[in-house]
């Protein structure tokens, strides 16, 4: 996918990812974008190690692989944040 593709993307799976777990964390438009883009690439990882595949494109498969990733980069903050 294409930089603007990833950056839509990375913003629609981020804010998802926020909506479904509410709560205080990292704000702003571009921090969504970041946390959905490395969310789905965390989301690819594991789903490639375990075996559903990863990230290929921009269809559903790749996008809930995507908010889950992201889902869990937000629940890895609020533990570290938590502790600090």
């Amino acid at each position: 996918m294409g930089i603007v593709s990833w950056v839509v993307f990375g913003l629609i799976a981020g804010a998802l990812a926020k909506l479904l777990m509410p709560g205080k964390d990292p704000g702003g438009f571009f921090v969504t974008i970041i946390i959905g883009i490395v969310g789905a690439i965390i989301g690819g990882f594991i789903g490639t190690q375990l075996g559903f595949g990863g990230i290929s494109g921009f269809d559903i498969r790749s996008f809930l692989v995507a908010i889950v990733g992201a889902m869990l980069l937000l629940f890895g903050y609020r533990l570290v944040k938590r502790t600090s």
